[in-house]
Parts: structure tokens; C-alpha cells; sequence
């Protein structure tokens, strides 16, 4: 049923923000740093393991389906504006570090993107 996915898009939204509040605690932000991320991460793991256990049926994926077309993004783009905005009030330090990090993603991209092709694609040979 739907409401499989939905009631287990909520449970992980839920602990991935108690999570991510709890980190902000532990290193002395007050806000919740990467609660979305940690929800999203929680729900891929579990929605492979009750794949895995045959436990998942395409009603409930239907749920999270309907849910991630209407909600998830806007979550994403909210968290993303107070995650800069606690960056700017952080300092320098806060700021060069999510630049790195931005930095350091952009040039993993070739590398990521090789993964999984045939080692004659990957050099350019056809």
C-alpha cells in the first residue's frame, strides 16, 4: 500500500532531522546540520534491505514515488538556504570549507563517471 511508503519516508525525515540536530549540537551549530541527507540516506538503506527481504511491493514505492515529486525538493531547497545561512554566521572557516568540499565534489565527477563503463569506453574508443 502507499501508505507503506509514506509512513516510511516519515520515520526516516524524522530520524535523519533528530540526527542531524544532534550533530549540529555536537559541534556547537544551532541548526540542524544535514538532517535531510541523513533522512535520505536512512531511506535508501532501508527501502534495499525490504527489497532485499522481499518485503517491498511497488504500492509502496508508489508512495515514496508520489511524496518525492511534491515534497522532497522543497525540503532539499530549505534546508539548503539555512545550511548557508548558518555557513555565513560560522565565519571564514565555514565558508572556505564548503567551498573546498564543492570544489573537491566538481573534480570527482570525471572520475564517477567512468565507474561501470567498459574500459573501451572509458578511453574514448568506440
Amino acid at each position: 500500500m502507499k501508505i507503506y511508503g509514506v509512513a516510511l519516508l516519515s520515520a526516516c525525515f524524522i530520524i535523519g532531522k533528530i540526527i542531524g540536530s544532534y550533530l549540529g549540537k555536537l559541534i556547537h551549530v544551532n541548526s540542524d546540520v544535514g538532517g535531510v541527507g541523513f533522512a535520505m540516506l536512512l531511506l535508501m538503506i532501508c527501502s534495499l534491505y525490504l527489497r532485499k527481504k522481499g518485503r517491498w511491493s511497488e504500492p509502496s514505492e508508489q508512495g515514496i514515488w508520489f511524496w518525492s515529486a511534491m515534497y522532497i525538493p522543497i525540503i532539499v531547497a530549505m534546508a539548503a538556504s539555512l545550511n548557508v545561512k548558518a555557513a555565513a554566521s560560522g565565519g571564514w572557516v565555514a565558508i572556505i570549507a564548503g567551498a573546498a568540499v564543492t570544489l573537491l565534489g566538481m573534480l570527482c565527477v570525471p572520475l564517477l563517471s567512468k565507474i561501470g563503463k567498459p574500459k573501451n569506453q572509458a578511453d574514448g574508443d568506440h
